[in-house]
């Protein structure tokens, strides 16, 4: 009886022939007249999926495959979305993106004060503002996210309502996710049941895009935001000191009119 492993190697010898050796050593790689009807074909693309208004003053280039995108777009979500819409054509092997992003400009100091304005509401219905910590700066038009976001969804969130806002020149994402723990959801619920729960500071409760922010990471617990006096900054303190499972609390709230006080 043969061997069924020495049978099935048998048949494969047999398949590679002396014929088919020969034709594959005759194979061509792709010569340069089908590599121009390609970047031929990719240039007629992307002219198509970038023919709304507001990609009209970006200039695309093919050349072996890689696409350069030039120009100007008003928002810097554009050049995102026609750098992505460049990276789904057929044949494309990589996006150079060159376009300048932002219209008029606007002045660092204005552009993080409106920026600021807008992330505090964000995501107000959701249920995770409180337990959202991003922070904001502006250098010549190119915004730098930090801080922390309860969840995938909250980071995506601000990256858009940041990509939309006119004279946004680039965006740098630095915004730590919290990691994924049943005790750390624990530790938000009861702190800001906690804080929350103090007569004095449940009017922070009143505005949702002002609230005093609870960020939790791996039992480690900080507190951001604005109150009316030190005496509110001290109780929301010893109230999240309070909870059981927390290991320590670091105290960022900052008082109204004052300076940030260090701990």
């Amino acid at each position: 009886m043969k061997h069924p492993y020495k049978y099935a190697l048998l048949l494969a010898l047999i398949s590679v022939t002396p014929a088919s050796i020969n034709a594959q050593a005759g194979a061509k790689p792709q010569d340069r007249g089908d590599s121009v009807q390609s970047d031929s074909q990719i240039q007629t693309e992307i002219a198509r999926v970038l023919s709304k208004d507001r990609f009209k003053q970006i200039q695309a280039t093919a050349n072996g495959g890689i696409v350069t995108l030039a120009g100007k777009v008003a928002l810097f979500a554009d050049k995102e979305d026609a750098d992505r819409k460049a990276r789904h054509i057929q044949n494309v092997i990589a996006v150079r993106n060159l376009i300048e992003a932002g219209g008029a400009p606007v002045a660092d100091s204005d552009l993080q004060e409106k920026l600021v304005k807008k992330l505090e509401y964000d995501r107000v219905g959701y249920g995770t503002t409180t337990f959202n910590a991003i922070s904001v700066s502006v250098s010549d038009g190119v915004v730098v996210l930090g801080g922390h976001a309860y969840g995938p969804a909250d980071k995506a969130s601000a990256m858009s309502v940041v990509s939309y806002c006119p004279g946004v020149r680039d965006v740098v994402d630095e915004i730590e996710v919290d990691p994924v723990s049943s005790m750390d959801d624990r530790i938000r619920i009861e702190t800001a049941r906690a804080v929350y729960g103090s007569a004095a500071l449940n009017k922070y409760a009143i505005d949702p895009g002002k609230p005093i922010r609870i960020s939790v990471q791996h039992g480690n617990v900080t507190l951001y935001g604005v109150v009316n006096s030190r005496a509110d900054r001290d109780i929301a303190f010893m109230r999240a000191n309070g909870v059981p499972g927390v290991f320590k609390v670091t105290n960022k709230l900052q008082v109204e009119n004052e300076s940030q006080i260090r701990e």
